[in-house]
């Protein structure tokens, strides 16, 4: 999820001093994601978004229990900041979405249509940044990827956050030592593993994993706006242990800067995040396999409007995650 918002937002915002940031952003893991992506397979940036930013913000849950071998990525969020940062748009693209998945670079993997978390595990970012890239014709300026088991320890250092629950419902795979946990409908205060519980169950709803993206945006909202109130700008030792929490739950690829990001974005609220679910048909089975079946004509639009920085148009192609 995109905590690395909250981190530079706060940080920027609260202590105004680059190096405290930059203390921060030496305890981010980085990895290099764009070498090995091939240069002529990359979409061109378009003149007009020159100062625009493009962020794959990827998400992998090594306790879900149809992840066996944390070899694949569970959250695939794409998230559009327009020239001057006073917004972004932050587009879910469903893990089951059925696509092209690129050769990868031993040759062993993809040059096949598959599910698009079937790209990580295959070829790890790079072929995923490569993967989302061909699908969208967004070209990607920075990754982002976020340890859900670290996401605990930034929600209890924020001292929970609050989420209006849809409905009541029972998660079968929660941290809890019996592996149960009920929710009731309504506001609420959630500490870090009851919010981890809400964002990561599917099997409770009708609609499975369009509710998990639903809620993980919901999450990402709250997160956002506890970090913004709450005390914790006025209290350094509160906010050192959210910054730190976040700093080693996430892994950022070897050009980004969170300095810059910080000083781009530091006006940005909850209030200022659009969200939206690529567009699909909805589901269908390819083979013995459930997909996410994409609107090509409503995801085309959408993607061009994001690749040209056109916020009017993108806020009109967008469809409200359901």
């Amino acid at each position: 999820m995109t905590v690395l918002v909250a981190l530079t937002v706060v940080g920027g915002g609260a202590l105004g001093s680059v190096v405290y940031l930059k203390s921060v952003e030496s305890d981010v893991g980085r990895v290099d994601v764009f070498t090995e992506v091939p240069a002529e397979a990359r979409p061109p940036k378009a003149p007009e978004a020159k100062d625009a930013r493009n962020l794959l913000v990827l998400g992998s849950d090594s306790r879900d229990p149809e992840n066996t071998g944390g070899s694949r990525s569970d959250t695939i969020i794409l998230a559009h900041i327009p020239k001057g940062g006073a917004s972004a748009q932050l587009v879910s693209i469903p893990r089951d979405t059925w696509l092209h998945v690129p050769a990868s670079k031993n040759g062993r993997h993809g040059n096949r249509d598959a599910k698009i978390n079937a790209a990580f595990a295959w070829g790890g970012v790079p072929l995923l940044v490569q993967t989302v890239e061909k699908f969208t014709g967004v070209r990607i300026d920075h990754v982002l990827m976020v340890d859900f088991a670290g996401f605990k320890e930034i929600v209890d250092a924020l001292d929970g956050v609050q989420i209006d629950v849809e409905r009541s419902f029972t998660s079968t795979h929660s941290l809890n030592a019996n592996g149960r946990r009920e929710f009731v409908k309504g506001p609420q205060t959630m500490d870090g593993a009851a919010a981890l519980d809400y964002a990561r169950e599917r099997y409770a709803f009708p609609d499975g994993d369009f509710a998990r993206i639903r809620h993980q945006q919901q999450l990402i909202r709250a997160v956002l706006d506890r970090a913004a109130s709450g005390g914790l700008l006025t209290n350094p030792a509160r906010l050192d242990d959210f910054l730190r929490a976040t700093a080693d739950a996430v892994t950022v690829d070897e050009t980004l800067s969170i300095v810059d990001l910080a000083t781009e974005m530091r006006h940005l609220r909850g209030g200022n995040l659009t969200f939206a679910t690529s567009p699909s048909s909805g589901t269908g089975m390819i083979g013995s396999e459930s997909v996410v079946l994409a609107d090509e004509a409503k995801a085309r639009a959408l993607y061009t409007a994001i690749r040209r920085d056109a916020v009017g148009d993108i806020l009109a192609a967008s469809k409200p995650s359901r």
